[in-house]
Parts: structure tokens; sequence; C-alpha cells
């Protein structure tokens, strides 16, 4: 069941209703995602959090749109709690769409994100700067308990593959990625809040926050007791 937290912080944040759980093991992820939904009433939490600690779903998928299913779907069988998952990755024009799916395993099943940058490096040496064109990918998957239906959304962020990492913040293919929004800075030298404004998850989860809080609403309207007094 939708597990429902105490109302009681009268601070400006909208207090927590409820709990969501983020099917992912990656603390980038989770702390991009707690700081784009920071407007709704959540309290975002790994599986690890609430006693999954060997949280693993086999990403088999074809699609993003796949993988991100079954990572939720996997979340809300463990816990029991409105599962969010996102899945993502890069696809590289001038390698026909790769890393895909394959972007976190890129170098292999225990890859590092340094392991999967120098492969990526390695493949895109000789490819000439005008065909270094590349796109981050997310799609996000959302399983409610009182819903039958997932909710789909999705966001990408076009950009180009430099030949050195840059910066020390992001996680992944971040130091090699210069969106064409970013003013010839990669993902990874730019603070959250302007990466998350131009970033293929931010877009993912802007599409997201107008639903998620139309779901809320009705549930918490739901659960809220009768303002009609009882008439014996």
């Amino acid at each position: 069941m939708l597990a429902l937290l105490k109302m009681t912080d009268a601070s400006t944040k909208p207090p927590p209703c409820c709990t969501l759980v983020v099917a992912t093991n990656n603390p980038g992820k989770l702390a991009e995602l707690r700081e784009l939904l920071a407007g709704l009433p959540l309290e975002l939490v790994r599986p690890a959090d609430v006693g999954c600690e060997s949280f693993h779903v086999v990403e088999d998928g074809a699609t993003f749109e796949d993988n991100a299913l079954l990572k939720a779907r996997a979340a809300y069988a463990a816990t029991g709690l409105m599962a969010l998952a996102d899945d993502s990755g890069l696809e590289v024009d001038a390698l026909g769409g790769l890393p895909g799916v394959r972007s976190a395993r890129f170098a292999g099943e225990q890859a590092s994100d340094a392991d999967n940058n120098a492969l990526l490096l390695r493949e895109l040496e000789d490819v000439d700067e005008s065909a270094r064109t590349a796109r981050f990918r997310c799609a996000l998957a959302l399983v409610v308990p009182w819903q039958d239906a997932p909710l789909f959304t999705a966001g990408s962020c076009e950009g180009q593959l430099q030949r050195s990492p840059r910066g020390s913040g992001g996680f992944g293919y971040d130091p090699l990625f210069v969106a064409n929004a970013s003013a010839g800075l990669s993902l990874a030298e730019l603070d959250d809040a302007a990466k998350n404004a131009l970033s293929h998850r931010g877009a993912a989860v802007r599409a997201l926050v107008p639903q998620l809080r139309a779901l809320l609403d009705a549930q918490l309207l739901r659960l809220a007791p009768s303002a009609t007094p009882h008439q014996p």
C-alpha cells in the first residue's frame, strides 16, 4: 500500500505526503530526481532505504521505455510503494546509435563511468568533430498502486562529444557531452540547476510533474475524511 506520512511541516516546501521509491542504485540519478521533484510533496527513497538491500533488475529490454518499466514494476513488487524508474543513455550517430540501452554497461557488466568513457573515446578516435553528434535520451515509467496503467514520459538532449573529459560534476558520460544549448560547457561543468534545465532527464521529469501532481491530489482527496458530519 501507499505509505502515507503525517503532514506537519509548515514551511514553504511541501511536506511529504507519500513515499516514492526510485528504482535505482545510482546516487547521481537519485540526487537529480530529488532536485527535479522538490516541488511535490514526496519523499524519494531507494529500494535499499526501505529494506531491499539487494535490489537488482536484469535490464534486457529493447528500448529505454522497456527497461524503465521493468525496473518500476520490480521496485513496486518488492516494496508495495509507488515506484518511479528512469532508463537513459547516450546515442552516438557515428556508432549507429550505440551505446544506447547498454550505456551503463558499454565497457562490460561491471564497467565504471571511467571505463565507459574511455571506450567511447577509443571508438570515436578517428571521427571528425562534425560527425561527433549524439543525444542523451531518458524514459521514465511510474507505477502507481491505485492505478492500473503505468505512466510514461520521455526527454532528450542533443549535443556533441568532445575528445577529452571536462568537469567534475554529473556522472556517466556527462564529462564528454556538450549540449547544443550549453554554451560550450560539458554537462559535468554545469551546476545542478543549469544541467537540469536542459538535460534529457529534466525534460522527462517536467513532462511527468503535472500528471504526478494530479495523481497525488486525487489520492489525498480520496483518503481525506469527509467534510460532511455524519448524520444519525
